[in-house]
């Protein structure tokens, strides 16, 4: 059996083994750019294999880091870094990056098969805090299914006063079909280059398969079925939203899933309410 162990860097991160074999590392104290508007991460997230399968900071896009929950525009505020879309003038860059900010562990612990990480956050931009979170992510290994499962859930609730504004640049800048907000999953460079191979693609529930297809349409489900470089190894991985069907975000030349909690329209949250998510991935070397 792959006993789950825990290491703790104080005040930095987080690493999860799982046997000899590193699983996954959770920087809950990030050091990036303002710029990008620092929030916690996992990464490297690897497969039972040994595979890592996430990128952080790829040149492409730097803000992209790795597994992490963000919003793109509150208010105003970006909390998904980079450029912000603005209708009318498009993407540039501005001076609006939030940050998410660590507060306190509630639980951290690790036994058998399974682990549970809890902590509580705060959401804020310059003086203004927007959220309180508490975040819970509970991971088990299922080595009968050569897998293991991540489940993320987070309640925020809106501490600043007034009502906040949840947008995208679809609902919010008004480019169409680039719905980025939500959990974010930017995954390694090669896994979905097919190179002519029909088993490396993206399928979603009810038989759907296809970027043109999959992307913006409901289903509570998604996979990308997957290869990597040297190894050669096979991965499944599976995205699935647990209160149901959503509008999948996701991109193949640059391989990212998001879970847009809103889509075409901005979400009002007035002062004092919440919102919940929770979606699970579960990463399948076959």
């Amino acid at each position: 059996m792959s006993t789950l162990s825990l290491q703790h860097d104080l005040g930095r991160a987080v690493t999860l083994f799982a046997g000899d074999g590193l699983l996954c590392r959770y920087v809950y104290a990030p050091q990036t750019a303002a710029n990008e508007s620092p929030k916690p991460y996992f990464h490297p997230l690897n497969s039972l294999a040994g595979d890592t399968l996430t990128n952080f900071r790829p040149n492409d896009h730097p803000w992209h880091h790795a597994l992490s929950l963000t919003l793109d525009n509150v208010s105003g505020a970006n909390f998904w870094g980079g450029p912000t879309c603005e209708r009318g003038d498009g993407y540039k860059w501005r001076d609006d990056h939030g940050s998410q900010n660590h507060l306190a562990w509630t639980k951290l612990e690790a036994a058998g098969t399974t682990a549970a990480l809890a902590h509580s956050l705060e959401w804020r931009r310059l003086t203004e805090i927007f959220f309180r979170e508490e975040r819970t992510i509970d991971i088990a290994v299922d080595l009968a299914a050569h897998s293991w499962s991540l489940r993320w859930r987070s309640q925020l609730t809106n501490t600043s006063g007034r009502t906040l504004s949840l947008g995208n640049p679809h609902s919010h800048g008004g480019l169409a079909g680039s719905h980025y907000t939500g959990l974010q999953f930017r995954g390694a460079r090669e896994l979905l280059d097919d190179h002519g191979d029909a088993a490396i693609k993206i399928v979603a529930e009810g038989g759907l398969e296809g970027i043109p297809v999959v992307h913006g349409t409901l289903a509570r489900w998604m996979e990308w079925h997957g290869q990597l470089d040297q190894t050669l190894h096979r991965v499944i991985i599976r995205f699935e939203n647990n209160p149901g069907p959503l509008h999948w975000f996701v991109r193949r030349n640059y391989p990212l899933a998001a879970f847009p909690f809103q889509f075409d329209q901005n979400l009002d949250l007035a002062p004092g309410a919440n919102f919940a998510l929770d979606h699970t991935l579960t990463f399948t070397s076959p």
